[in-house]
């Protein structure tokens, strides 16, 4: 018989026990009854949630973004959809879902709060320019995706302004009760500016005629003032439309601006732009014909409003001046829904394009409502006033843009879009408004130099939207070497509900005539309206109450002439200024024509009286080449009414107004002081050309012209007695030395034409307009005084 060992034993021992611990259950099943069907899967069901690691959050918060309940199966897809909702509402770092026997159990790490956000390394662009752009704010949640967000917007900033090598790092300083500081640190990197601008595929327009139509400008040293030299896609686009609009109107009707690219090199400091371009062939105008459907227009009174012709040169532009003149003339006789399409018939071998000009008119369209948003500060009605039309009104598209255009003039908005709309029927439409307001406070300092005023400092501070209203308000002060100003003025415009500007003007004057021997000093009020007449005409009545005094500075020897003139005197006068301008320019005009007239009647009480008239016109034309032909004129007449013309009504002439004299330095003289009397009746008149200088000059804001300046200043009133009645000897030009042995010239008005030539060098600097004269005098009297060169700063003549 085999011998058992111990370790057998219990080897068979615990085979034995197993078999029957895994058959008990297999028995038990067979003897007991079955458990109800539910219990059988107990164990696959969620019994309840833990929820582990809040410190802020509430664990029933939590359970709301669940997507699984107590009583739900461990669906796995299930809890997944509850992971993903947790991470989604950003307030966790990490979560965990494990099992724990029924129970589910929810580990989170909650985010820190943000407890200050820091700006480091930042110059150009300050924190009030993060905190518009950027979401986190100090006690929101921090997450990282946020905070990639954020940087890419602070980096699109610094894209904006031409920073492209900018680059934002994230810094997060831990604090307690899981609170964190964070902390940008910035490199904002040079400028990323246009170094090179070229062109491929233009046969007919040279490199640098395209760059002058371009608004971007290659990156030079001189331009330090301007932004046009750095990268902007909004720019480029626009380029792009330029090059093409500008072929187009040079009658290449086939061009193609192929691409349009700029490069950023390796270093991320500079741009090359490059424009790829197809010309294709030159086109001219061929057959120019006029349909109409409308029976009121006929074709022939329509042909006559074509601007194009045939056998010229096709231009877009002329295409779109005649549909604008068609338009036009049709809605003032009535018809303001017209719809004017250019039916082309191109024939690519004889190089021509004819054009069919069908003219039908369209269902009319009303104005259903007109939305603003966007207005924090101006008021609805400021805007509603500025549109041309209103609510009921048929629509006009002409009006809507001239509404558009008046809003933008305002100076109140930074941006101005108006946008068609539905309406709540298919005849009406709502023109939703949408501007974004700018500041229109001011407070400026101004320092210059003339040769008139010497050393100028001015400052002002001003309201233009003053509470909303468009009401403006203006407190300045200016002194110089030779005057002295203090002013308050106010204007209300849409006075009593028109289209009026009121308003008002209290000042105080203090002017060194030194060259005439005598002082002013001027105190009163001006009321005065504008209105329009038509769209390019404006009349400006006013009325002026002034008290002034005439005084000798000392050190300065008497002319008996001015003696009448000494004293203070009262000023009551209406007038009123007649304004036509439509300059294309109003600071470099190349093209258009300005005139004013002004006329004053002094006498409405005090003791002053007379009548003043005078007029300003300049008339500006382009000739050839780039060269700009001017004309101008300025005259002036006062007469004294039952007296004399006061020595501070009279006019004086020289410098700025006429070149090449000294200020004051032209007309009737007292030959024994040496001092100028003025006269009651001047004019000078002006020929110049404007030369072109170039892209460079262009660029500078250089601009130069010569001229030719004739004038005269004449007719002055001389007293014959002074203060004290006692009699002034006088005698004039007429006075023939070689009849009578006494005869002694004193006044000298001899009202001989004056004449200089000149060039004048105007720079548009970021401190105001520079001028510099130099002229030479051809005709002159003996007793006139010369200036060859005259400096002006801040103001142009």
């Amino acid at each position: 018989m085999p011998k058992i060992t111990g370790q057998k034993l219990f080897a068979t021992l615990g085979l034995v026990l197993f078999f029957f611990g895994q058959a008990s259950p297999v028995l038990r099943a067979q003897d007991e009854p079955a458990p109800p069907a539910q219990e059988e899967f107990n164990y696959d069901i969620i019994e309840r949630l833990a929820v582990v690691g809040t410190e802020r959050i509430e664990a029933e918060t939590i359970s709301t973004y669940l997507t699984v309940r107590p009583g739900d199966r461990f669906d796995p897809a299930a809890i997944d959809a509850s992971l993903k909702s947790l991470f989604a509402t950003g307030l966790f770092a990490d979560v965990i879902m494990e099992r724990n026997g029924n129970t589910l159990v929810i580990r989170v790490v909650e985010n820190p709060i943000i407890n200050r956000i820091v700006f480091e390394g930042n110059s150009k662009l300050k924190e009030d320019d993060f905190a518009e752009e950027i979401e986190l704010r100090p006690r929101m949640v921090y997450t990282r995706a946020k905070v990639r967000s954020d940087i890419q917007r602070m980096l699109e900033l610094y894209r904006r302004s031409g920073r492209f090598a900018a680059v934002v790092e994230p810094k997060v300083i831990q604090r307690d009760q899981n609170r964190v500081d964070l902390i940008f640190e910035i490199s904002e990197g040079p400028k990323s500016r246009v170094s090179r601008i070229q062109f491929i595929g233009n046969r007919v327009f040279t490199d640098r005629k395209l760059r002058g139509i371009l608004a971007t400008t290659e990156a030079r040293w001189w331009r330090i003032f301007g932004s046009n030299d750095t990268y902007d896609p909004d720019r480029l686009q626009f380029d792009r439309e330029e090059v093409r609009q500008f072929y187009l109107d040079s009658g290449y009707a086939d061009v193609r601006i192929v691409s349009a690219v700029a490069e950023l090199t390796p270093d991320q400091r500079d741009f090359f732009i490059t424009f790829v371009i197809e010309e294709g062939e030159k086109y001219v105008f061929g057959k120019i014909d006029v349909e109409s459907e409308i029976r009121m227009l006929p074709a022939e009174f329509l042909q006559r409003l074509v601007t194009v012709r045939e056998g010229k040169t096709y231009t877009s532009k002329g295409i779109e001046n005649t549909i604008e003149s068609i338009t036009n003339t049709a809605g003032i006789l009535g018809f303001a829904f017209l719809d004017v399409r250019p039916e082309v018939d191109r024939d690519r071998q004889t190089r021509t394009i004819g054009i069919n000009f069908y003219v039908r008119e369209v269902p009319r369209t009303y104005i259903e409502r007109i939305d603003i948003h966007g207005n924090l500060r101006t008021l609805d009605k400021v805007i509603r006033r500025e549109f041309r039309l209103s609510e009921g009104d048929a629509f006009n598209s002409l009006r809507v843009d001239r509404s558009e255009q008046r809003l933008r003039q305002l100076g109140f908005f930074q941006n101005v879009e108006i946008e068609q709309l539905p309406g709540s029927d298919i005849d009406k439409v709502i023109l939703d408004v949408t501007v974004e307001e700018r500041s229109t406070g001011e407070f400026s300092l101004g320092f210059g130099y003339s040769s008139f005023d010497g050393f100028i400092f001015d400052t002002s501070i001003s309201e233009r939207n003053l509470l909303g209203k468009g009401q403006s308000l203006t407190l300045a002060f200016l002194i110089s070497k030779r005057r002295n100003n203090l002013s308050l003025s106010f204007s209300q415009p849409y006075f009593l509900g028109r289209n009026i500007l009121a308003g008002f003007s209290i000042f105080r004057q203090d002017f060194n005539n030194r060259e005439a021997g005598f002082a002013t000093l001027t105190t009163g009020i001006s009321l005065n309206v504008r209105f329009p007449i038509t769209e390019y005409i404006l009349l400006s009545p006013r009325y002026t109450i002034r008290s002034d005094t005439v005084e000798i500075p000392p050190n300065v020897i008497v002319s008996p002439f001015l003696l009448s003139s000494l004293g203070t005197n009262t000023t009551s006068s209406i007038g009123f200024a007649l304004n036509y301008a439509n300059l294309d320019d109003f600071r470099f005009p190349s093209r258009g024509q300005s005139v004013i007239l002004n006329v004053d009647f002094a006498g409405l009480g005090g003791n002053i009286k007379y009548v003043r008239a005078g007029i300003e016109a300049d008339i500006y034309r382009p000739i050839i080449a780039g060269f700009i032909g001017h004309l101008g004129f300025d005259g002036g007449y006062i007469i004294g009414l039952g007296q004399d013309v006061r020595i501070n009504d009279r006019f004086f002439l020289g410098n700025p107004r006429f070149r090449g004299f000294d200020v004051a330095g032209v007309g009737p003289i007292d030959l024994l002081t040496g001092q100028f009397l003025g006269g009651n009746t001047f004019f000078v008149a002006t020929a110049g050309v404007v030369i072109p200088l170039g892209e460079f000059a262009e660029e500078l804001g250089f601009q130069v012209s010569v001229y030719v300046d004739v004038g005269t200043l004449t007719n002055v009133d001389v007293p014959l007695f002074d203060v004290n009645g006692d009699p002034i000897p006088v005698y004039f030009n007429d006075c023939d030395p070689v009849v009578s042995d006494d005869c002694i010239m004193i006044v000298q008005d001899t009202g001989s034409l004056r004449m200089s030539v000149g060039i004048g060098i105007t720079w548009d600097s970021p401190f105001g307009p520079v001028r510099l004269d130099i002229a030479r005098v051809l005709m002159q009297e003996d007793t006139d005084r010369t200036e060859s060169i005259s400096f002006n700063v801040g103001t142009r003549f």
